[in-house]
């Protein structure tokens, strides 16, 4: 779930996902640029790849994160990502892209790849006591420091440092 551009790594997911021949859900913007268009003519007809359009019905979203079974996060560019935060309450496994955001986001403890072979050979080999463990470290990290009541808190406490 992102936006279709080129930081996200879009390309590295797909490319990795349709050597595998895995099922990967992503949804994304895929005709508001030439590298989403580009990506959906080259990917769209692989029978492995789900490439749907935005989803912004909170209810539908819900759904297609609670049957995931792997977070697959491509970004490697701003900071604490929402949709890496939002899918962390579920307790799902992510692999993420090994830029610093990411691994501050998720105090190390998610699986990192910068490449599709790197992103297949973690898909490959994860097992699933390991899927299990991370999915824990990943709601334990989210319900800890990313709910409303801690960044309301966080916010609040830099305001009265100002």
């Amino acid at each position: 779930l992102c936006r279709i551009e080129p930081e996200n790594n879009v390309n590295v997911i797909l490319e990795a996902l349709e050597e595998l021949g895995m099922p990967l859900v992503f949804v994304g913007n895929w005709d508001s640029s030439a590298y989403g268009r580009n990506l959906k003519a080259r990917y769209g007809e692989s029978p492995n790849l789900y490439l749907l359009n935005p989803i912004y019905e909170p209810a539908v979203l819900h759904a297609v994160r609670a049957r995931a079974s792997v977070y697959l996060h491509g970004h490697s560019a701003g900071g604490t990502n929402p949709s890496l935060v939002e899918m962390m309450h579920f307790g799902i496994p992510v692999l993420a892209n090994g830029c610093a955001f990411n691994r501050h986001s998720t105090e190390g403890k998610a699986r990192y790849f910068q490449s599709a072979f790197e992103l297949a050979d973690l898909l490959r080999s994860l097992d699933p006591a390991d899927a299990a463990q991370i999915g824990s470290n990943m709601r334990e990290i989210a319900q800890r420091k990313y709910t409303w009541d801690q960044i309301g808190k966080a916010y609040f406490d830099l305001l009265d440092r100002a």
